[in-house]
This record gives structure tokens, C-alpha cells and sequence, in this order.
């Protein structure tokens, strides 16, 4: 399954990294920044979630919200707040359901050997819950300026 911008966001609640839980109903009325990464505490997904971090005050003046989600277990993601500082909400997508239905679980290969895995995706979602932007396969330079400008935009 694939998610396009002007659908409606698939709804979720998941466990968050602070022990609580969150759904995207509890965001509505605000923008949100739903981005999919594969695996908490490596190169690529530091930078990008820091990137995130560190744009935290530009996205909050716009009102909207950062949310990100990995099939990493809620200890581990934890973990990777607590190291690097992140200031807002992780969410562990264990079973990979939610991952599926925004179509982030895809086939990737890597020195010819084909495996399942999570795609770097971003899901930009409007205060009414319809995706309003989606980037996939999301190289991480630029891309928190990409989608700050986007989220401006309205």
C-alpha cells in the first residue's frame, strides 16, 4: 500500500519513546511532520533526526508538529533521544503496521542481496489530516530545509 499527498494520512497510535502513547488524532489542528527512518543511532538517521531537532523552533513557529517512527523497539528508541537530544516524540512501529500503510516497508537491495526494509520517507500532513507533501527515498542533505519551506508554504 502507498499513501499520495491530497489523501487522507492514515491514523495510527503507537507507543512514544517517554512511555507514553500518541495518535495522529491527537495532532489534528496542526501541521505535522511524519518522517519514517530505518534504524535509531546510525549515520544516517542521526543527521536527519538531529536536522529535525535542530529545526524545532522554526517548525514550532509554524505550529506544526515533528514525529518520528521506526520499527525500533521503545528502549532503544529511548536510547537514541536521550544520546542525541531529541526534544520531540519517537515512536516505535514494532510490527511495522503503520510503516506499511504510509508504503515505507519496501524491497531494497544492497550488494545484489534483496531484503525488506524501512524507506527514509516524509509525510507532510495538514491540520485537516490530508498528506499535503510525501518525499520517499529522502537523501538527507537539504532535506529539513525541503520540507520546513513546504510546510511555510501551508
Amino acid at each position: 500500500m502507498t499513501v499520495d499527498a491530497g489523501q487522507p494520512a492514515p491514523d495510527f497510535a503507537l507507543p512514544t519513546h517517554d512511555g507514553g502513547a500518541l495518535s495522529l488524532s491527537d495532532l489534528k489542528g496542526k501541521q505535522v511532520v511524519l518522517f519514517f527512518y530505518p534504524k535509531a543511532d546510525t549515520p544516517g538517521c542521526t543527521k536527519e533526526a538531529c536536522g529535525f531537532n535542530e529545526a524545532l523552533p522554526d517548525f514550532g513557529g509554524i505550529d506544526a508538529e515533528i514525529v518520528g517512527i521506526s520499527k525500533d523497539p521503545v528502549a532503544k528508541q529511548a536510547k537514541f533521544a536521550e544520546k542525541y537530544g531529541l526534544t520531540y516524540r519517537l515512536l516505535s512501529d514494532a510490527e511495522g503496521d503503520v510503516t506499511e500503510r504510509y508504503g515505507a516497508w519496501v524491497e531494497k537491495s544492497m550488494y545484489g542481496k534483496k531484503y525488506m526494509g524501512i524507506d527514509r520517507s516524509t509525510f507532510l500532513i495538514g491540520p485537516d489530516g490530508v498528506l499535503k507533501a510525501v518525499w520517499r527515498k529522502v537523501k538527507v542533505p537539504g532535506h529539513v530545509d525541503a520540507v520546513l519551506k513546504a510546510a511555510k508554504e501551508g
